[in-house]
């Protein structure tokens, strides 16, 4: 293989724990793996907004590189800059890398949004390229007139994991819902779903994040409080690779309605571990999900929600559903790309939209 040097670009340190930061992580890593020399830069201020101190640390990460490097951006770090991006776009091999559009997220009141779109248009247009982690991430840029030439999709790649085992005999069924607590995961959805099927047994677990969002994140927390069910859901905060392994080894279907996925890599997750799945046809998770290991409804559909769990928690009749779509899950599962065959597919598309 071909191998080159990169410089990217995140926002805040690469160890966050989010599936944004996991996936840039990963491929900063498994480049090196290949023989490429990564340089990884941390940039400083609040994105994706772009304040002050956000284009300050942009444009100098930007100008202490040498003409004709390969830049990767991510898109957090750039979509609310346009004017930092052009000004260097013309001496460095600028990428962009959105995991999705800025202004697709949930949460945003329209005017923020339309300005958010606005701006990420012009920074994107700038790019010698632009990298999208699925290929409904790559429509909606087509749709903010990127050209598909310009274009490449460079999914995730999953592990290999132990397959799940169940909570133990006698424990009513277990949910698992990984997501940090911010409003485009619908927690507060999940949360409605389970007040209408509280007669049915079960528990669910929620890792992830309680400080992404802070006033979302209480508001969740008041909301299992006053529906009486705080005894049978846990928000467990943000875990480690090993706990949030044994968390899924623990549970029964995996169960996450966000309004919007750019991708989903907790969807792959979950199906390598042969978890049924219950989702939401948001965004790109169609593409992620096949119809035969899970139940997608439609976003923000509480009522729809509630059925097609209760389909899967209904005694002997939703153990066999469970079991079903769990024997879906895993042969569907041997199909995702691993990390090593994402991160070969980011290198050729590094070389071919921006060649040495």
């Amino acid at each position: 293989m071909t191998v080159g040097r990169l410089h990217l670009l995140v926002p805040g340190p690469l160890d966050q724990y989010t599936g944004g930061y996991v996936y840039d992580s990963r491929m900063a890593a498994g480049l090196r793996q290949f023989g490429w020399t990564v340089d990884v830069h941390s940039l400083e201020g609040e994105f994706p907004e772009g304040d002050q101190r956000a284009e300050a640390s942009l444009a100098e990460t930007l100008a202490l590189l040498p003409d004709g490097a390969r830049v990767l951006i991510d898109g957090l770090g750039m979509g609310a800059l346009p004017g930092t991006v052009a000004r260097h776009a013309g001496r460095l091999k600028i990428l962009g890398l959105v995991h999705h559009p800025l202004a697709d997220e949930t949460g945003i009141e329209e005017k923020k949004r339309a300005k958010l779109e606005a701006l990420e248009r012009e920074a994107l247009a700038v790019c010698t390229g632009v990298i999208a982690t699925s290929r409904f991430t790559c429509e909606r840029l087509v749709a903010y007139g990127l050209p598909r030439a310009r274009l490449r999709a460079v999914p995730p790649g999953t592990d290999p994991a132990r397959l799940v085992a169940g909570p133990e005999p006698g424990q009513p069924p277990r949910l698992v819902c990984v997501a940090a607590l911010i409003p485009r995961k619908g927690h507060d959805v999940l949360l409605r779903a389970l007040q209408r099927i509280r007669a049915v047994p079960w528990t669910c677990t929620c890792p992830g994040s309680l400080d992404r969002a802070p006033d979302h994140s209480r508001a969740v927390l008041a909301q299992a409080k006053a529906a009486g069910l705080e005894g049978r859901i846990e928000f467990s905060g943000e875990c480690g690779v090993r706990t949030l392994d044994d968390i899924y080894h623990g549970a029964s279907i995996f169960v996450l309605p966000s309004w919007y996925e750019g991708y989903g890599m907790v969807f792959a997750e979950a199906l390598v571990r042969g978890l049924p799945v219950v989702g939401t046809t948001g965004g790109a998770i169609p593409q992620t999900v096949p119809g035969s290991a899970g139940f997608l409804v439609p976003p923000g559909d509480d009522v729809a929600l509630a059925d097609a769990l209760a389909s899967l928690l209904a005694g002997s009749a939703g153990a066999a559903r469970r079991a079903r779509l769990a024997t879906a899950a895993r042969k569907y599962a041997l199909k995702l790309p691993r990390w090593d065959h994402s991160v070969g597919l980011l290198a050729r598309s590094l070389l071919e939209l921006a060649p040495d």
